[in-house]
């Protein structure tokens, strides 16, 4: 019997050697963390902002987009396989943003294009964090904020356009 548990414990512990270093686990932790507080930022603004994407959505895109870089990293892919990995999510949220951009035939207007960016952007911000390049992606969000903000001001001081 004893045996059998020590047969689980070590497949257990295998299974979980990806992280088996403090250091490695608090690495993951700070990057996917960071993910998710700057993901969360860019989607306070636009629940804020009453779109229809907010800081749920932001962050689980840009804690996935941490994930599919710091997963490859653990693994040792190469710089060409890495670059697929991008590749694949950069199309990939391409899509998801392409979700959040609605048409509306009737005002002949179409709605959603500064969400869909801000959530390639989230993914952006992802993968900065995933590639332990946290203070560009603190940077990204603070300039995204500024071009939020200042867009909002200058175009609630147009006359309008109607």
């Amino acid at each position: 019997m004893n045996s059998g548990w020590q047969a689980v414990w070590a497949t257990a512990k295998a299974e979980f050697s990806d992280l088996g270093d403090p250091a490695d686990v608090t690495q993951v932790l700070m990057r996917l963390g960071l993910a998710l507080i700057l993901g969360g930022v860019l989607g306070f603004e636009r629940e804020m902002s009453q779109r229809d994407a907010g800081m749920r959505t932001h962050m689980m895109v840009a804690v996935g987009a941490a994930l599919f870089v710091v997963v490859p990293l653990q693994a040792g892919f190469s710089q060409d396989n890495m670059s697929r990995v991008l590749q694949g999510l950069v199309s990939g949220i391409g899509f998801l943003g392409a979700g959040a951009i609605m048409k509306l035939s009737a005002q002949r207007e179409v709605r959603g294009l500064t969400t869909a960016a801000s959530l390639w952007l989230s993914a952006g911000v992802g993968v900065a964090a995933g590639l332990g390049r946290e203070a560009t992606a603190i940077l990204s969000v603070v300039i995204a904020l500024l071009i939020l903000s200042s867009a909002r001001l200058v175009k609630g001081n147009m006359p309008d356009s109607k």
